[in-house]
């Protein structure tokens, strides 16, 4: 299976739908409850539900999640109404409706499990119609909608943030040792269709630090990302460097990212890692270490990038 351990815990949200096709006659049998089985929906409704939670059971790839909540609804299928869903192959057609929605709080999405909620629905129904209709036919499974997780993306930002990544480091500056982590963080930045407009080394010299930071906010550079210089030694000045220019400080950040890698390695929470603004410029400050700037970037992207509205004055 996948590994999904770097991804972040988020509210993930999907909604199906897909259409049963039976005859106008069996639909007037539904509406008079007069099927031989019985209850039609409330039956379906409990086996979209037990479909739904048995995904990872028949799906090898799909991982296990937490259904927090979770609906299915059933209409008969009416042109005005379902038209917009599944355009004028449903025209002059009867049949029955599947409407799913489901919510998790989890690291993947939660799209397959409507997907075989709403599967599952429709073949109870199959079922339960088939001794009255031997023209049934299940079709127009689809994918509604999905939120969370890289989904949201967009709503973070409408056009790529620029970007800079400086790296903080005596040794890589003298050319004693190469770097991994501003590495890491340029390809990073990129995958989620960031501009990494510049790239630096400089010793972790406060002096060098801010005269960096300052000329990049200078240029409206949107965010600056720093790494290394945020440990406890004597030569890890990076953080006092930028804290010294932050106008507004952005702790909810800085907790996120230790939060995220307290959850890998008890050594984060020596990470002495600050955030915050300096007139309409994010600066992050990220570990010296390739595993640390990797995990504390997993923690903030992409939503760090709606910093940029709310320092021009938009709101969450």
């Amino acid at each position: 299976m996948r590994d999904i351990t770097h991804k972040q815990i988020s509210l993930r949200t999907a909604r199906a739908a897909g259409i049963l096709f039976c005859s106008a006659a069996t639909i007037e049998t539904i509406r008079k409850d007069e099927l031989p089985k019985g209850n039609l929906f409330d039956v379906a409704r409990a086996a979209g539900f037990l479909g739904a939670k048995a995904t990872p059971q028949l799906l090898p790839h799909c991982h296990p999640v937490a259904i927090d909540g979770m609906e299915l609804e059933f209409e008969f299928l009416d042109k005005e109404l379902h038209t917009d869903l599944f355009g004028e192959a449903i025209a002059g057609r009867t049949g029955i409706v599947i409407l799913g929605e489901a919510r998790s709080i989890g690291r993947t999405g939660i799209e397959m499990e409507i997907l075989t909620g709403v599967s599952v629905a429709a073949l109870e129904i199959y079922d339960m119609l088939k001794p009255v209709d031997k023209a049934l036919e299940i079709g127009h499974i689809r994918l509604l909608e999905k939120k969370g997780g890289k989904s949201d993306r967009e709503k973070y930002f409408s056009t790529p943030p620029s970007c800079a990544v400086l790296v903080c480091s005596d040794s890589t500056a003298e050319g004693k040792r190469e770097d991994k982590s501003g590495k890491i963080i340029k390809a990073m930045l990129e995958t989620v269709n960031a501009w990494v407009k510049h790239y630096a080394v400089v010793p972790d010299d406060k002096e060098r630090i801010q005269h960096q930071i300052k000329e990049w906010v200078r240029e409206d550079i949107q965010f600056i990302f720093t790494t290394g210089g945020t440990g406890l030694g004597p030569r890890d000045n990076t953080v006092s460097a930028v804290q010294e220019l932050l106008e507004r400080d952005a702790d909810g950040i800085a907790e996120a990212m230790r939060v995220y890698g307290q959850q890998r390695t008890p050594m984060a929470m020596m990470s002495r890692g600050v955030a915050g603004s300096i007139a309409e410029t994010l600066v992050v400050t990220l570990p010296g270490s390739s595993d640390g700037a990797r995990e504390s970037l997993e923690a903030i992207l992409p939503a760090v990038f709606h910093a940029r509205k709310m320092m021009k004055g938009g709101g969450h």
